[in-house]
């Protein structure tokens, strides 16, 4: 990048007429030092900048001119030049701000003769008659007034002809306007012109002081005349809704201004506009003038956005300070907010409402103006306690969450004025700010704002603007812990802003106050109690997002506001890491430090790196980040390193190794966000490279090598710049090593998108300007291959970023091999193009760009361009044989395409299945996209290609769409296999058949040979297309042509032929006129592609295909409402009309579709109505949802619901179109009645749409939570007869109620409860209102509340009313459903109430609530038994209710009489001796829940209540009896749970079995049982075993025999194939396990039993699933903390992530069979690791070759994580470390020959597959060829290994590199070095 230049300014030049340049010749001085001469030097110059420099010489000359006091001619020349030259030059353009000033600066003297000139100038343009020469004159009226005196002076001398111009133009360009109607890119400038006609105007009537006295003039006085037309002309304006509302606002303001200035007396102008606002105006009682000027005004029907619009120029056009209207101008200040306040219930436009916002504040702005110095009455009208500040006030809650960012802003300042306005009312005009606070009005603000939930968003606003008035501490006083709860909030994204911006407030006020008052420096431990502690809290123990978003937003703040608390929070953080090393779900003290730290650097509060790793944080903290098991912590020490606010600060030595060492293991992220942030924080670290070292090339040339040394390095620069050049290296080394055979999706696209960031940051220096580094030094031809290679990748992304990398080095870097592979691979993307695979056909498209863009095509090609050489400059040359390269390609595909769509019209059978045309039109699309198309030198074989794709397109396009306007068609297809389903078929065809111009479908073809055909008999009848077809040809494969097939072909085929006109609509350059040589698309072809997206969107009925023809018709009437042609322009317009009639119309002829939503029909008019200008006023869309209303509400005039239903989904449509933003909104009130009237329509299909449309209003209406919700006691639907309703009524009505209000509703609600005497009810009316209690109490339970005083004794209220209806609780009520609902309350009010306050008896206990509960409990069923069978509606319900009661009961009773428990209601046996296994699955659950508590507790009886203790025999018997499965896991469950001694050694008591037998009988349910009770039941195996192995020696040694069978019991759960339950508890099994069999000194099984579970570790290492690894990196983990393995690693004890957890393991492993001294016995299994033994190679090829033939639209295999070669390179580096610090040859010579025959036969067997594939087999059979290059790097591997063991390789290295492979004789280029690996 190096150092930046300054851009240069660009300024236009000047130029004058031939006429005045003559002049100057004439009059310019030999000598050229008169003025002629320097004007003539200026305008002979093309350079704008240099002239200015010229025009500041004018005045100097000009002074030294008039010392003899006479105007030379010359100079009175020059001026009248000057003169034309301002008037001549641009409004924007610099020159003309220099010129006004230097003619400002001219002598006295000259000043008469410049005036004379100006004017004599300036009249000459105001006799303009052009009217698009208007807006030129106006900029010239517009700059001469501002700040220049001698223009100002023209136009003072003109004022009459200004004027009058003034009033003509206005008047010309309106009605120009008016004739442009529809044409938006003419109105727009039009009406842009007509706005600064009127800013011109009020600049002239203010700036002037002509004016003054006007009202004195007669009124035949021409100005006087201009004058009044001109307030005629603002009048009209204003009122006219056609014009762009900027224009009426303006207008508005100089209604007001003129009247100001015109009317007379002065005093009595308030009362005449209060007249207009209110509308009350005395026509007898005013001029003659006015009531011509403004009638429209005087009438009582004036629009409300012209009164908006008065209203604004009221506020801003008079004089409001210091009250200077007197009480006229308070009463006109009343008024004009009351007519602000009517409008505001009126206006419902999102503009005007934005209008009205701001009209709002600057009317508060004017009210503190005027309190300045008002009236006692004023300031009773406008104190805190007025009607009109609760107006105020009210406003602000209902829109302080407005979706408009700039409204929510204007309800701030309304607020903050509010808060002025009552300062300025309150009698002690003198008190200070602080006394405020105790203001009553500012008290109860501040409370009811502090009441507010915290998801108002408003609410931050407000209690910003009260912290500058009153302080924080006050606000602190009466709510101590709001920091903490913001703190909170900052979990929600969308609060973040707020909570953050008010946080910063506080704190900011918080510290001033608190120094100002201190006398010391202690005020810093009160600070940091209340805004650091909170912080520290989060960030160790808070959520994901919560933490992210602190850190992000308020810890920058913090650290900005006071620096010095960094070492506060690193001080205590450090203490605590060891303790909280956090795991992968939460970031620990370790985490919390890193993002400090990163936070700190990042804002330049650290002085340097080198402090930070000294002092703050050690090396070794910064490796456990960087491989930390929580991914943001590895970002945040990533970013710790890479961030710094000095972007040429020195990278460390120590920074480039921990980045090396970062990159090693974090390049597999599986987070798309953290590999973004990587690769992010990456190029900013190169960023700081490369700035850096262009810093250093300056040292190192400003100095001699043995000068002092500055600050930026220690070294010399040299060094620094060479130890850069090497990290890089290293770096892309790495990045390309990543790239190799089966490296995941995350692995490729990390890698390629860091190498893209290195190539853009280090560029081809140019210049003279020195790079640190270059990518293209490090690519050879391997790493190019590789690059290439990627293109196969499945996903897209990865092609993308490959391709750009490409595309981004020198083209000297490769050179392409000979024709022959040249040719082979080219052939390879042609028949990649035809595949039935659609990635495919992508991949081609990469390649064929590649080869294009690399000039690297066939020779064969050339003869499809007609012209050879292109005449070019040289540096044309390269994009002249790009674009020679993209025509030739595309001829190519174009002629393929051709053939393949002629055969497709005979047998679209046999085009979807060997050659489906869609990957042909891609690969043009492709082609295309990346070619330049504005600047083509092959102009007439380009617009005859064009002309090609048209027809093509079309022609491809009608063989398709017969299927895709099927009305089914994804279940269509033109055969099958036997007469009967054939005829069921024809009804289909028959209906296609009007609209289907391809003879094939005409009738059912019936297949020979079951549904399947042989393409070699196809092949034989038709003419080979290109390699493709003859490769498939020759092969004779027989596929079934499925229904898929067929679709797939189809639907792609549209989709690409509509992204191809699209791509040609918006790419190609129009022409301007027909037959001219610019342009390659004609206007007749633009409307063509318009027809043919209007029929495919209005009659296809697959989504898919008109989803994606609307992209392409978007495309295009973007482009159409740009166009300058008019007629085309027009088109959208036209188009709409016909459809909307066609829509109207419902003719039985009428192709467009009814069903599915009606298919393609709210696309189209979607795509109409949001391509238009959203500046204009959008007219369109006002009509067009006026006349869908229309349609859509219920008719019964018409014999037809089409129309109706048409018109519900293309308003559904619309209303869920995001860029029609809020222009949609003034037309939901209708769209709501619409949908609600058309649920009574008898017609499915209108209800149908009627709902659809209205899900979606609603979604509109209440997608922005409000914060004054209207509170609704009563629903609609509550009393349903339908018992889903009740329910769903109950849940909606929670949000209408305030938290605050929800007690007193229900109490209310349960009031209207009967009573036990009443003798007549309905139980669906308490079902009902019982839900809704439930609901309400739980919404209510988990609010804010739920720890204080008003909490408990709202519920201790509500628990009395619950009382008085207990009868439903009980038999009296007969139906079970509403008995449950209200024992699911009185649960709730259990679990809410369960806690007394401090030092008072329990809640519940005072009340006697437990009292009745267990009256409830001993008179139910629980006890007196069943008299129901399941029948009984609402039973399974009622029982769950009534346990979960019945359990809490039982828990109160014994926390209340803790070892007395007879008066427990029920006991737990009771409950578990349950015939209902619903009764026995809650009370397991509620059990499991307290012996898992108990469990994490220590000692465990801590935990346990005293009625559990000694229940294992009760456990182990019900578990033998137990026949319910999930009853049975949760017995097994709590065995788990409970401590394994206490009950195992009952089993022969309790259930007659030993231990060992025990073990035997649960290891078998392992075996056998589903996946939930397996996993358990080997849980439970394994503690079994774990106790064993603690045991005395004898019970150790008796269940030795059966570990085996528990070995493979492990081995078996461990299989990707398995559900992730049982993986987990797979990987939870050896963790706990770890000490006995993975790490013991002394290993208690065999060496292949601990060996097989080590292999189980690192299988569920490379697990795809997230849960799996980090289960399993527990197990490393655990192994790693071990007293014989702690000192094998360096991260002991470290919380790590599962890529750097692999290569740990294989470390510990290979150093524990060194303490076993089992390294003869153990490497053999190793190395069969190593070479994959198992794995058989045919089987697997062929296996891979059977897979893609079957499958033909499945992608092949993705791998997301599990990369066999790491495994393999990880081993590989582990085992050779491992031989080489042996001494001796572990193995045997037969063992190793044994070995050394297996290896080499696999590489034999290798050499022979590879040479079976074909010679681009890497494009053509990727999957085979990736799995053979994976198996060749294992054998060479070993081959390696064994080599080494044998003493045959010295030298060996530590990475496998792909030139090792016998497929690099596949190479596809040649090396442009020859770099030896």
């Amino acid at each position: 990048m190096g150092v930046k230049k300054k851009k240069e300014m660009q300024v236009a030049a000047l130029t004058i007429c031939r006429q005045d340049l003559e002049t100057l010749r004439s009059l310019a001085d030999v000598e050229g030092k008169n003025l002629a001469s320097l004007l003539l030097h200026c305008v002979q110059l093309t350079d704008g900048v240099s002239q200015i420099h010229y025009v500041k010489q004018i005045v100097p000359l000009l002074e030294k001119a008039n010392k003899n006091g006479v105007c030379d001619p010359t100079i009175r020349s020059c001026l009248d030049i000057l003169a034309g030259i301002y008037l001549s030059l641009s409004l924007k353009n610099p020159l003309k701000k220099v010129l006004a000033s230097s003619l400002d600066d001219l002598p006295e003297f000259f000043l008469t003769e410049a005036a004379q000139s100006f004017t004599s100038r300036l009249q000459e343009d105001l006799d303009s008659t052009d009217l698009y020469s208007y807006r030129k004159v106006i900029d010239n009226l517009s700059s001469c007034m501002e700040n220049f005196n001698l223009g100002r002076t023209s136009v003072s001398n003109l004022l009459k002809n200004v004027l009058h111009f003034l009033q003509k133009s206005l008047i010309e360009i309106s009605e120009e306007n008016r004739k442009f109607a529809g044409n938006h890119i003419v109105q727009t400038q039009l009406m842009n012109d007509l706005l600064v006609g009127i800013r011109v105007s009020m600049m002239l009537v203010q700036k002037l002081q002509d004016f003054q006295g006007i009202h004195l003039k007669i009124s035949s006085s021409p100005i006087w005349q201009s004058m009044c037309g001109l307030l005629s002309i603002f009048t009209k304006f204003v009122s006219d809704d056609d014009l762009l509302q900027a224009v009426q606002s303006t207008s508005g303001l100089a209604v007001i201004l003129f009247i100001k200035i015109m009317f007379h007396p002065p005093e009595k102008i308030p009362d005449l506009i209060g007249s207009l606002l209110l509308q009350s105006v005395d026509r007898t009682s005013i001029p003659e003038w006015f009531l011509t000027c403004c009638e429209s005004l005087c009438g009582a029907d004036v629009s409300p956005p012209a009164l908006l619009f008065l209203c604004q120029g009221t506020l801003t056009m008079l004089d409001w300070q210091n009250g200077r209207m007197g009480p006229s101008g308070e009463a006109l200040l009343l008024d004009t907010v009351h007519v602000l306040f009517t409008l505001s219930s009126q206006i419902k436009e999102s503009t005007l409402e934005m209008f009205l916002s701001k009209i709002l504040a600057s009317w508060t702005n004017s009210a503190i103006h005027v309190l300045e110095s008002s009236s006692p009455s004023l300031k009773n009208s406008l104190n805190g306690n007025s009607s009109i500040v609760g107006r105020l006030l009210e406003y602000v809650y209902t829109h302080w969450e407005h979706p408009l960012d700039a409204l929510r802003h204007q309800t701030k300042i309304i607020f903050r004025n509010i808060l002025q306005m009552h300062q300025l009312t309150v009698e002690e005009s003198d008190s200070e700010k602080s006394d405020l606070a105790t203001d009553r009005f500012i008290f109860e603000l501040t409370q009811s704002l502090l009441r507010l939930e915290w998801h108002v968003k408003g609410k931050y606003l407000c209690l910003g603007c009260l912290v500058d008035y009153i302080g924080t501490e006050h606000i602190l006083a009466l709510a101590k812990t709001i920091p903490s709860q913001m703190l909170e909030v900052m979990g929600d994204q969308s609060l973040v802003p707020y909570a953050s911006d008010l946080l910063e407030t506080m704190f900011k006020n918080h510290k001033s106050r608190l120094k100002s008052q201190a006398v010391d420096s202690t005020w810093i431990d009160k600070w940091h109690e209340t805004w650091v502690s909170p912080l520290l809290f989060i960030l160790c123990e808070g959520n994901l997002d919560q933490k992210s978003y602190v850190i992000d937003y308020y810890l920058p703040k913090l650290l900005n506001c006071n620096p010095e608390s960094l070492s506060y929070m690193v001080k205590i953080l450090q203490t605590s890491a060891d303790t909280k090393t956090g795991s992968f779900n939460t970031r620990g003290a370790l985490g919390a430090l890193m993002a400090c730290l990163r936070t700190a650097r990042a804002h330049g509060h650290l002085h340097s790196a080198t402090d930070a790793w000294g002092t703050l944080v050690s090396s070794a903290r910064i490796k456990q980040g960087l491989v930390h098991q929580h991914c943001q912590v590895r970002i945040d020490t990533l970013g710790l390193l890479c961030e710094s606010n000095r972007s040429t600060e020195i990278v460390s030595t120590e920074e480039m190794r921990w980045i090396q060492f970062f990159i090693t293991y974090n390049l597999n992220s599986q987070s798309p966000a953290v590999r973004q942030q990587i690769c992010s924080l990456l190029r900013k670290l190169f960023c700081r490279i490369q700035e850096s070292s262009q810093t250093l090339y300056k040292l190192e040339q400003s100095k001699g090598k043995h000068e002092p040394e500055n600050d930026l390095t220690t070294q010399h620069p040299s060094l620094s710049l060479q130890q850069y050049k090497n990290f890089m290296s290293s770096i892309c080394s790495s990045l390309f090593e990543a790239l190799f055979p089966g490296s995941s999706y995350p692995t490729r696209f990390s890698a390629l998108t860091i190498l893209g960031s290195i190539a853009e940051v280090f560029p081809v220096p140019e210049g003279g300007v020195q790079t640190v580094y270059q990518l293209s030094h490090d690519i050879d031809f391997g790493r190019f291959q590789t690059l290439v290679e990627c293109f196969t990748s499945t996903f897209e992304e990865v092609k993308i970023l490959a391709f750009d990398l490409l595309m981004k080095l020198p083209k000297t870097v490769v050179q392409f091999q000979d024709s022959e592979k040249l040719q082979g691979l080219f052939q390879a993307a042609l028949e990649l193009s035809t595949s039935t695979k659609p990635y495919d056909c992508v991949t081609a498209s990469y390649m064929l760009n590649l080869l294009i863009w690399q000039n690297a095509l066939p020779s064969s090609l050339s003869a499809y361009v007609k012209t050879q050489q292109v005449a070019c400059e040289d540096g044309d040359k390269s994009a002249a044989w790009v674009e020679r390269n993209t025509l030739m390609v595309i001829k190519c595909l174009l002629e393929n395409l051709e053939e393949e769509v002629s055969q497709a019209e005979n047998s679209l059978l046999q085009a979807a299945a060997s050659f489906p045309m869609y990957g042909r039109v891609h690969c043009i699309t492709a082609a295309l996209q990346k070619l330049s198309l504005n600047s083509l030198q092959l102009v007439s074989e380009w617009r005859a290609v064009v002309e090609k794709l048209l027809l093509m397109s079309y022609r491809l396009s009608a063989v398709v769409s017969p299927v895709i306007q099927s009305s089914s068609p994804e279940g269509l297809i033109p055969m099958d296999t036997d007469s009967e389903s054939a005829s069921r078929l024809q009804t289909i065809l028959s209906e296609i058949q009007p609209r289907d111009s391809n003879d094939y479908f005409n009738q059912a073809k019936i297949l020979k040979e079951h549904d399947s055909f042989d393409l070699e008999d196809l092949n034989a009848s038709m003419p080979n297309i290109d390699t493709a077809a003859e490769i498939k040809g020759k092969e004779g494969k027989t596929c079934d042509v499925t229904a898929q097939m067929v679709l797939v072909c189809c639907w792609r085929s549209m989709k690409e032929v509509a992204l191809l006109l699209g791509t040609l609509c918006q790419l190609l350059p129009l022409q301007s006129v027909p037959a001219s040589p610019d342009g390659l698309l004609t206007v007749e072809q633009v409307k063509e592609i318009g027809d043919y997206f209007k029929q495919h969107l209005l009659q296809s009925r697959h989504r898919g295909a008109f989803e994606l023809a609307y992209t392409g018709f978007v495309k295009l009437t973007e482009i159409l409402n740009r166009c300058h042609n008019v007629s085309l322009q027009k088109l959208p317009e036209q188009w709409l009309w016909n459809v909307l009639e066609e829509i109207k119309c419902s003719n039985p002829s009428s192709k467009l579709c009814t069903t599915r939503r009606s298919a393609g029909i709210p696309f189209y008019i979607q795509a109409l109505l949001a391509s238009e200008p959203k500046k204009g006023k959008m007219d369109l869309l006002k009509i067009t949802m006026k006349e869908l209303i229309s349609l859509a509400g219920p008719t019964d005039d018409s014999p037809s619901t089409v129309p109706q239903v048409h018109a519900l989904n293309i308003l559904r449509a619309l209303y869920r179109d995001t860029r029609l933003g809020g222009n949609v909104i003034p037309y939901i009130a209708d769209g709501a009645k619409a949908a609600i009237l058309g649920f009574t329509s008898p017609v499915w299909a209108v209800r149908n749409s009627s709902t659809l449309l209205f899900s979606t209003l609603i979604t509109r209406i209440f997608g922005v939570k409000r914060g004054k919700d209207e509170l609704s006691k009563k629903n609609r639907c509550g009393h349903s007869p339908f018992y889903r309703s009740r329910e769903m009524a109950a849940r909606a009505l929670v949000p209408f109620v305030m938290t605050d209000e929800i007690p007193d509703t229900i109490r209310t609600l349960l009031a209207r409860l009967p009573d036990c005497t009443d003798q007549c009810f309905r139980q669906n009316h308490i079902h009902g209102t019982l839900l809704q209690v439930f609901h309400l109490l739980q919404a209510f339970s988990d609010s804010k509340y739920r720890m204080n005083a008003y909490f408990q004794q709202e519920l201790a209220d509500v628990a009395v009313c619950t009382k008085a209806k207990l009868w439903l609780a009980k038999r009296q009520n007969p139906c079970l459903v509403t008995r449950a609902v209200y024992i699911d309350i009185l649960f709730l009010l259990t679990r809410c109430l369960d806690k007394p306050a401090k030092g008072a008896q329990p809640v519940l206990e005072h009340l006697g609530f437990w009292e009745e509960v267990r009256r409830i409990i001993s008179g139910s069923e629980l006890i007196t038994g069943f008299p129901y069978t399941f029948t009984v509606p609402g039973l399974p319900q009622y029982l769950q209710s009534l346990t979960k009661l019945a359990i809490a009961a039982v828990w109160a009773v014994a926390a209340q009489a803790g070892e007395q428990t007879r008066d427990v209601p029920i006991s737990f046996s009771q409950l578990l001796e349950s015939s209902f296994p619903e009764v026995r699955l809650l009370t397991l659950e509620a059990l499991l829940e307290r012996f898992s508590a108990a469990a994490a507790s220590e000692p465990r009886e801590r935990g346990l209540p005293l009625l559990l203790w000694n229940m294992g025999g009760t456990f182990l018997m019900l578990a033998m009896k137990e026949n319910h499965p999930e009853c049975f896991c949760e017995i097994l469950k709590i065995l788990h749970c409970m401590d394994t001694s206490e009950w195992l050694p009952q089993t022969e008591r309790c259930i007659h079995l030993t231990p060992k037998e025990f073990l035997l009988w649960i290891m078998d349910i392992a075996s056998n049982e589903r996946s939930e009770t397996q996993s358990v039941a080997l849980r439970l195996a394994s503690r079994v075993v774990a106790h064993c192995m603690q045991a005395h020696e004898e019970t150790r040694d008796s269940v030795v025999p059966e570990l085996k069978q528990w070995v493979q019991l492990v081995v078996s759960s461990c299989g990707d194939h398995l559900p992730t339950e049982s993986r987990l508890a797979a990987a939870e099994v050896l963790t706990s396990t770890t000490p006995f069999f993975l790490t013991n000194p002394h290993p208690i099984l065999g060496l292949q039993d601990t060996l097989a579970l080590w292999r189980c570790v690192f299988t569920l290492l490379q697990s795809e699933e997230q849960a799996v690894r980090d289960a399993a990196t527990e197990t490393v983990t655990t192994a790693m903390s071990q007293e014989n393995t702690c000192q094998s690693t360096e991260f002991a004890f470290c919380q790590l992530d599962a890529s750097i957890t692999l290569d740990l393991a294989l470390a510990v492993l290979c150093d524990l069979l060194q303490q076993w001294d089992q390294l003869a016995t153990g490497l053999p299994v190793l190395l069969g690791w190593l070479l994959g033994e198992g794995d058989d190679l045919v089987v697997c090829a062929e296996s891979a070759h059977q897979v893609e033939d079957d499958y033909l639209f499945e992608k092949a295999e993705v791998n997301f994580w599990a990369e066999t070669l790491i495994f393999v390179r990880y081993l590989y580096k582990h085992l050779f470390l491992l031989l080489s610090k042996s001494s001796w040859c572990p193995l045997s010579p037969e063992t190793l020959r044994h070995l050394q025959r297996t290896a080499s036969e696999r590489c034999h067997l290798l050499s022979q597959l590879f040479r079976e594939l074909p010679p681009t087999a890497e494009f053509l059979k990727t999957v085979e060829f990736t799995r053979l290059r994976v198996q060749e790097e294992r054998t060479l591997a070993g081959l390696r290994l064994l080599a080494f063991l044998e003493g045959r390789e010295g030298d060996d290295t530590l990475v496998l590199r792909a030139s090792d492979s016998p497929a690099e004789a596949n190479q596809l280029t040649l090396p442009r070095t020859e770099t030896a690996y």
